[in-house]
């Protein structure tokens, strides 16, 4: 005899699906990669002309969640890397404020207690950053401890090995657990969408993370081959979009790793503007993470080739 389960039926059936395969059952997933594809190059070649303009790198500056994830992070060079941040401020009030400082979590108090730059906050990776591949108890704790220390936002993973397998419900309680620890502070989840690579499990990733509560999703850690690209921005901005419509909740996005120039930069914009509209960015639901791209905005605004983003403690 099939044994009693807790909702009183008897197993030895297909249960019935998860909020999450259900949420699934409301969106289109069946996406053509071929027509993703074209369909970012269509948008990007007609509407990036309108976008190329000194007030929307002044906002791509805004945008930017200034980055250092190394190996080689140090006290001293994360210390110098935020006083970089203070000294632009102080020297260009004019422009808008960075985003963030993002960090390593074991960071988070060097930042915290060096950062004097109005408006700035306090990003860290956190939960096993970057491949989330440790307990869920560690990954709380690391959180916990991440924002104790300072952190305003945190940056985790999703459990891409467990998201293949089609072990939705791991992940999602992942994530739930990760923004109950995180409470107000908001939590932007990392599809690392080079590694999912078809659109419809981008899609299917974005969904997933957004019902379990990220207030962010992601591209990429940087630490995969292939990082953020114009296609997982599209697919990941029309997931949001489709969500705002059927919750009424607005989630934001995240583009990260890969992304090289001030032209990228403005593509990035672009999809964004047009998938969910410049008040969405006006707002701050956009973000860039990025360790070199600012640098690039800064010059392109000022006229002349500065690197004031640094751990050299100079320009």
């Amino acid at each position: 005899m099939a044994e009693q389960h807790h909702c009183g039926c008897e197993h030895g059936h297909n249960h019935e699906m998860s909020i999450y395969e259900q949420a699934f059952t409301k969106y289109d997933l069946g996406l053509d990669d071929e027509k993703v594809a074209q369909a970012v190059r269509q948008l990007v070649a007609n509407h990036r002309e309108k976008y190329n303009t000194p007030e929307v790198l002044r906002t791509l500056l805004s945008t930017i969640e200034l980055t250092t994830l190394t190996v080689t992070d140090s006290h001293e060079n994360v210390m110098r890397f935020t006083e970089s941040v203070n000294r632009w401020s102080d020297q260009h009030p004019d422009l808008p404020p960075l985003a963030t400082i993002c960090v390593y979590p074991n960071f988070a108090g060097t930042v915290s207690q060096n950062l004097q730059a109005d408006g700035v906050r306090v990003a860290c990776v956190s939960g096993g950053f970057p491949a989330s591949q440790t307990f869920i108890e560690v990954k709380t704790t690391e959180t916990a401890l991440a924002l104790k220390d300072g952190a305003d936002e945190i940056d985790m993973v999703l459990s891409v090995g467990a998201f293949q397998s089609g072990d939705y419900e791991t992940c999602a309680d992942e994530i739930e657990e990760m923004k109950a620890v995180c409470g107000e502070h908001p939590l932007k989840v990392i599809l690392e969408t080079g590694e999912l690579k078809k659109a419809s499990d981008i899609k299917k990733a974005s969904i997933l993370s957004m019902y379990a509560g990220a207030d962010y999703i992601k591209t990429s850690t940087g630490k995969v081959a292939v990082a953020a690209t114009p296609e997982a921005a599209l697919i990941m901005c029309q997931s949001i979009r489709e969500y705002r419509e059927l919750t009424g909740r607005t989630v934001g996005f995240k583009a990260a790793g890969g992304i090289k120039t001030v032209d990228e930069a403005v593509d990035f914009y672009t999809i964004v503007a047009e998938t969910l509209g410049e008040a969405y960015i006006k707002e701050g639901h956009f973000r860039i993470g990025t360790s070199r791209l600012a640098n690039l905005l800064a010059s392109a605004i000022v006229g002349e080739d500065i690197t004031p983003f640094n751990n050299k403690g100079n320009y």
